[in-house]
């Protein structure tokens, strides 16, 4: 999959390698002409992806090639136990989670996954949880609250199920409730966006005492092509919601909402897939054990404050 603003890189790329076949068969010395080349390739993606607008970092949110949860779990764990159903209506297969030990210490994930081929995507729902995939999740966090494990999720999807099915099995119920007992699980919670964190959808597992974002993801109250539906009646002015939402890791850390932002591989996390995930795990272990020096009280005290000092309310008494 190639991005339209990665398009003048790859053409580069194969030049390059055109260059380095014919060199390799005629027996020609074009060293130097190459390292110039590789040069020029190194400077573009500097400068391409230095100054990626909102809406390409959207898009290199979504690559197709890009880590899903699953793929960081198993390679960020020395062990992995995936646990199943919400014992109550079914296994949401959008939402995955279970037990992964980490140098020796136990942690419980909980994440979104999505598909990467047409029948694993259907499977997967595209990444869109029903409310049992909110249920099981919760149902993992109250066992990880039981055994004193602290909490990771990861956090990428276009937003929870909208289907009819979805609302006659309570979804604004269920993301409430999670929203509710995150916010006073007595152990370390720490949220990672990792690709799309859109709406309630991402919201109903990202309540906790870390909020950290991957610095080419987003995190917004509507996509924008939904927003762009909305306000223009046509999904054509997605580049401008997006720009008018402000939802880059580095807007969402400004506005004092995410506490920290994992720098990527030049291109994104999908170019160098082992680096990506020995960040995540890096920052992972040093946020556990900040947090497990705290009280699980005061923990929790903190936690709500973080949350009640987002946004502003302003109000009027009248006479």
């Amino acid at each position: 999959m190639l991005l339209e603003f990665e398009k003048p890189i790859a053409d580069l790329e194969h030049k390059l390698k055109e260059m380095k076949a014919l060199a390799s068969e005629n027996g020609v010395d074009v060293n130097s002409t190459v390292e110039i080349l590789e040069g020029k390739i190194l400077d573009l993606k500097k400068e391409t992806f230095g100054n990626l607008t909102r809406w390409q970092r959207v898009q290199l949110s979504r690559h197709a090639e890009r880590p899903y949860s699953l793929d960081y779990i198993y390679a960020i764990c020395d062990e992995f136990i995936e646990i199943h159903g919400d014992r109550q209506v079914a296994d949401d297969k959008a939402m995955v989670g279970g037990l992964g030990t980490i140098n020796g210490k136990t942690y419980m994930f909980i994440g979104q996954q999505k598909g990467r081929n047409t029948k694993d995507r259907q499977l997967r729902n595209f990444g869109m949880p029903n409310p049992e995939g909110y249920r099981k999740a919760l149902r993992l966090m109250k066992m990880a609250e039981k055994f004193n494990v602290p909490v990771v999720t990861l956090i990428d999807t276009p937003g929870a199920f909208p289907g009819l099915e979805a609302e006659e099995r309570g979804q604004g119920e269920a993301i409430a409730r999670n929203l509710k007992e995150m916010a006073v699980l007595k152990v370390p919670v720490i949220c990672i966006v990792i690709g799309e964190g859109a709406s309630g959808g991402a919201l109903g597992i990202g309540v906790g005492d870390r909020i950290i974002m991957l610095e080419n993801t987003w995190y917004s109250v509507i996509s924008p092509e939904s927003c762009s539906s909305i306000l223009w009646r046509s999904w054509d002015y997605k580049e401008q919601a997006a720009e008018a939402l402000k939802l880059t890791a580095t807007d969402m850390q400004s506005f004092g909402i995410v506490d920290r932002i994992i720098e990527e591989p030049l291109g994104g996390a999908h170019k160098d897939i082992h680096a990506m995930c020995n960040k995540l795990k890096d920052v992972i272990i040093e946020e556990v054990e900040s947090l497990s020096n705290l009280e699980p009280q005061e923990r929790i005290l903190k936690r709500i404050d973080k949350f009640d000092n987002m946004g502003v309310v302003n109000e009027e008494v009248t006479q």
